[in-house]
């Protein structure tokens, strides 16, 4: 399928395809299933991606990027999506990634110089708490557990103490959070104020005094790099005044800066996940005999796979579409939500049927499928479930209801005021 990717994307998309190809793909059918990959391996991957000239292609070239714009882009991430280790080799890998754009969007420059330089390289690695257990912050952020005052017995607070921040609170589902050098958190710090009026970010490193990694949260996935979902205890947990993230009582705005192209690069790396998964199944069932012929030869299993690319289709050009937008400087708010809510539905559709069509094949994991089918699943919830991005969508939806449409319509008690006549026979 063609897209109108510029010339630039499309040559840089591929150099990500070759990559995928001749390096990353191989490495990952070598694996035995269920085989996660050492750090060894990553730094290799990491190494051939700069060799193919496809390494952190989203971040401006000071910070140790490519400088490509955001739907420039846009075609790696697909690439990458293709295989589980293919965001980690190109460095678009959440969430490094949407914690190196907030970096370098609202980050100063001496924080960039000891965060965003290393996590691009992969020295480092972080995560972004913000969501909290019952009954904290979650679907719903205004429910931020949070309070001004420094010994607070519950809940997450900043407040000054001289020159620093004190930071108590109880977060969870922090991917990354175990393996994570530097968490990003949002705390409150305005109790006065609306929450999305007052609350900050800060840069707190898990060694600090106070930061206690709880559990890795027991969950679905994982996948060949085991990413955890940590649960996380801040107990009066000090950080100086310089790690205060952007502007004082402005953390839900950094926050939404971050989430809204996140949720698009997920939404980028899972079609690449989508359209791979078909490639199986189509490969597979042109193999596959049953019955008298190919199971590809099977009318009905032929329409489903049609009807998953034309879904699939039409997911990749929204997505596109979004992109622009967010290029041009618009928020794309609604957009960006749309993608988030149909995309991770045609993908986990997509993959559904993949295994279906493989069969026990499907289920067993000498093919990706099955770590697939388990990390597909998470991308309806993560960065706002569906029921979140619907409620944002129908709001938009019904702000301009066109009432005059109606006025035709006769109504108790009020006589259709139209006069009678003749009949149109055309």
């Amino acid at each position: 399928m063609q897209y109108a990717d510029s010339d630039q994307a499309q040559e840089l998309a591929e150099r990500a395809r070759a990559l995928m190809d001749e390096v990353v793909l191989p490495i990952e059918r070598e694996r035995s299933g269920g085989m996660t990959v050492s750090s060894g391996t990553v730094a290799d991957l990491r190494q051939s991606a700069r060799e193919y000239d496809v390494y952190a292609p989203q971040i401006s070239e000071a910070y140790g990027g490519m400088g490509m714009s955001f739907r420039d882009a846009l075609p790696v991430f697909e690439e990458a999506g293709r295989s589980l280790l293919g965001p980690v080799a190109m460095r678009v890998d959440a969430p490094d990634e949407g914690n190196m754009h907030l970096l370098e969007l609202a980050g100063d420059e001496i924080q960039k110089e000891t965060y965003l330089e290393p996590l691009v390289k992969g020295e480092l690695k972080s995560g972004f708490s913000m969501t909290e257990p019952m009954q904290g912050a979650g679907s719903d952020p205004k429910m931020i557990r949070t309070t001004a005052e420094k010994d607070a017995a519950e809940g997450t607070t900043a407040s000054r103490d001289g020159d620093e921040w004190v930071i108590n609170g109880h977060k969870w589902w922090t991917t990354q959070g175990v393996e994570a050098d530097v968490l990003f958190v949002l705390a409150r710090t305005d109790p006065d104020a609306h929450p999305y009026e007052g609350c900050s970010l800060f840069i707190v490193p898990t060694d600090a005094d106070g930061v206690e990694i709880v559990r890795d949260v027991p969950h679905m996935g994982g996948g060949p790099r085991g990413a955890s979902h940590a649960e996380i205890r801040y107990e009066n947990v000090r950080v100086p005044e310089e790690h205060l993230l952007g502007e004082l009582n402005r953390g839900f705005t950094h926050a939404q800066e971050r989430l809204g192209p996140a949720r698009l690069t997920h939404c980028m790396r899972f079609s690449g996940m989508a359209q791979r998964a078909l490639e199986i199944a189509k490969a597979y069932t042109s193999e596959r005999e049953g019955f008298g012929s190919t199971l590809s030869e099977k009318q009905s299993l032929r329409y489903r796979i049609a009807d998953a690319e034309t879904r699939l289709h039409v997911a990749r050009t929204a997505i596109r579409d979004a992109a622009d937008r967010i290029d041009a400087g618009d928020e794309a708010r609604i957009p960006v939500s749309m993608c988030k809510v149909f995309t991770a539905n045609v993908t986990q559709d997509a993959i559904d049927l993949a295994v279906q069509c493989c069969g026990a094949n499907g289920i067993g994991k000498d093919l990706p499928l099955a770590d697939f089918y388990e990390s597909v699943r998470q991308f309806r919830i993560v960065d706002g479930a569906d029921e979140v991005h619907r409620r944002v969508i129908a709001r938009d939806a019904f702000e301009d209801v066109a009432r005059e449409e109606l006025e035709p319509l006769t109504r108790f008690g009020d006589p259709n005021g139209r006069s009678g006549g003749s009949t149109d026979t055309h």
